[in-house]
């Protein structure tokens, strides 16, 4: 399922649709001081694993998305990983996540 979260897995996998699993109730404040939305967003690989990535959304800006962060066995294993990130590792992701072009 395709939520318009940002378009296709930055995984060099076009086809595999995105779906959005998880959304960081609280705004993440990035380095620039611009406040992002912070959205985990994965895809079901065809093996049957998921890999999963981050998207910051500021207002009608660009999306600042990571490459793959974790690859999981399962919707569940993504869902599960996704709930259990904290701030520090959102400031990291922050850090290698990059402008879409």
């Amino acid at each position: 399922m395709h939520n318009g979260s940002g378009g296709a897995p930055p995984t060099g996998a076009p086809s595999l649709m995105a779906e959005l699993i998880h959304e960081i109730p609280d705004p993440f404040a990035g380095p620039d001081g611009a406040l992002y939305l912070v959205r985990i967003v994965a895809a079901e690989r065809p093996d049957g694993t998921w890999a999963a990535w981050i998207e910051f959304h500021a207002g009608g800006g660009p999306i600042r998305r990571t490459e793959r962060e974790t690859s999981q066995s399962n919707r569940n294993a993504v869902v599960y990983w996704a709930a259990g990130l904290e701030p520090i590792y959102l400031e990291g992701a922050f850090a290698r996540s990059f402008v879409e072009l």
